[in-house]
């Protein structure tokens, strides 16, 4: 009987549940955020919960991680305006879709305006 099994380590820290690799090395969440999509970019305004400033939601980008994060400084720097990324979407401060629609379109991008 072999009993030199390790049973609990918290030497590499956590690790993935579906691969078993440690978080920093798991390629399993980058493999899920890039999601098939229907090809079109939607463009959504939003104002709830932000004391009435608007926020641009842009959602449905069949990029991986790295590409969004580079996709993301790229609208904001031509619109000359802050944003971020929540869970796949990119969210830029002020309603600039216009200007966003326009870049989009000319990376090639079939782009949609939804919401108020």
């Amino acid at each position: 009987m072999n009993k030199k099994r390790l049973v609990y380590s918290t030497d590499a820290g956590r690790h993935c549940p579906e691969c078993g690799a440690a978080i920093d090395q798991c390629r399993c969440r980058e493999a899920k955020t890039s999601i098939a999509t229907d090809g079109i970019v939607r463009l959504q305004r939003q104002v709830k919960g932000r004391a009435g400033k608007p926020l641009i939601a842009i959602s449905g980008l069949p990029l991986g991680p790295e590409e969004l994060k580079t996709l993301a400084k790229k609208l904001k720097n031509k619109c000359g305006v802050g944003g971020s990324i929540e869970a796949g979407v990119i969210l830029i401060q002020g309603d600039k879709r216009a200007e966003i629609k326009t870049e989009l379109e000319a990376l090639g991008y079939q782009v949609k305006l939804s919401g108020g």
